[in-house]
């Protein structure tokens, strides 16, 4: 351990944070996780995990963040940590420290995924060489794509979670429209994400004059929740349904005709009722382009880390 060929990875979220050694060959060791509450800094996180790790102190490192990466200094979206890129590649004593979003990181990973790491929902054939588009709740919603270059697929850096959330049916404009009420901006994020599905849920309750259960985001998806709440139930239907209205404008946004891929931590332990539910309906629900989206395949990632992946690639 501890040549230049030889990396830190990590995977830095709103609630976790994943670290790993890879290797030359792009062998990733086990993630070690931990809660980013846990530690006052990412420096003191990355200490504890070499710490941890028990091995030689790796030169180079990359680090996917939940957060724009917009000069050196960067500032997390749902964290309140902070760090400039260069002050903590010198305090760790980093030859080299690359630092990305992490769908960023996300989206270098897809080229890399095996037909194993990835579940199709619907119908569609990816184009070769064509824009993917990557969008994934958790903490909160992050969204990627992967764009024609002449080098090949190049990552594409945006905030496409804090788009203005629209309604699709009455329904959806009611939750909208008490969530304005509350947030000003009702932003995509706001409903898709982990606090999304509860500030759904909670609407939902609201609107029928209901006292709402303290539910955190896995309680709301847990079958025997689903089964003696009905409005945990809606919730969790709107939630997919409006998932795939934002998975289709990214797709219509970005022409992905090589496929619209769905990360995060949320969708992945839905398992087959993400499949039953209206998403991929809603994806192609977009009227004279209804048959555009049709022959784009959506994908629910299944690889344990992604950002992982992706950020050893970044090392490559």
């Amino acid at each position: 351990m501890g040549s230049l060929g030889t990396g830190l990875v990590a995977d830095i979220g709103g609630t976790n944070a994943r670290f790993a050694l890879i290797e030359p060959d792009g062998r990733i060791s086990c993630p070690w996780r931990c809660l980013v509450d846990d530690h006052a800094s990412m420096a003191q996180a990355i200490e504890v995990y070499l710490a941890h790790a028990g091995e030689a102190r790796p030169r180079q490192a990359a680090l996917a963040v939940a957060g724009p990466v917009i000069g050196d200094q960067v500032t997390m979206t749902n964290h309140p940590w902070s760090f400039s890129i260069q002050a903590l590649a010198q305090s760790l004593g980093f030859d080299r420290l690359r630092v990305v979003n992490d769908f960023v990181a996300n989206a270098l990973a897809i080229p890399h995924l095996t037909e194993e790491s990835r579940a199709q929902i619907g119908e569609g054939v990816p184009v070769p060489g064509a824009s993917i588009g990557v969008i994934g709740p958790g903490s909160g919603l992050g969204v990627s794509a992967l764009a024609p270059s002449p080098a090949g697929l190049t990552p594409v850096e945006g905030e496409g979670g804090h788009v203005t959330m629209s309604p699709a049916d009455e329904r959806e404009s009611l939750v909208i429209e008490i969530l304005r009420r509350r947030y000003g901006h009702v932003s995509a994020e706001r409903v898709l994400s982990g606090p999304g599905l509860v500030n759904i849920y909670s609407a939902l309750c609201e609107a029928a004059g209901a006292v709402a259960h303290d539910y955190i985001p896995e309680q709301i998806s847990d079958p025997s929740i689903l089964q003696k709440d009905a409005r945990a139930g809606e919730a969790l239907a709107m939630f997919c349904a409006m998932l795939g209205t934002v998975a289709g404008n990214l797709a219509l946004t970005l022409g992905a005709r090589g496929g619209v891929y769905i990360a995060g931590g949320i969708v992945p332990r839905l398992g087959d009722y993400f499949e039953r539910s209206q998403f991929r309906r809603r994806f192609e629900s977009k009227g004279r382009f209804e048959a555009y989206l049709k022959n784009i395949p959506t994908y629910v990632v299944t690889h344990p880390a992604l950002a992982l992946l992706g950020a050893g690639a970044l090392l490559g």
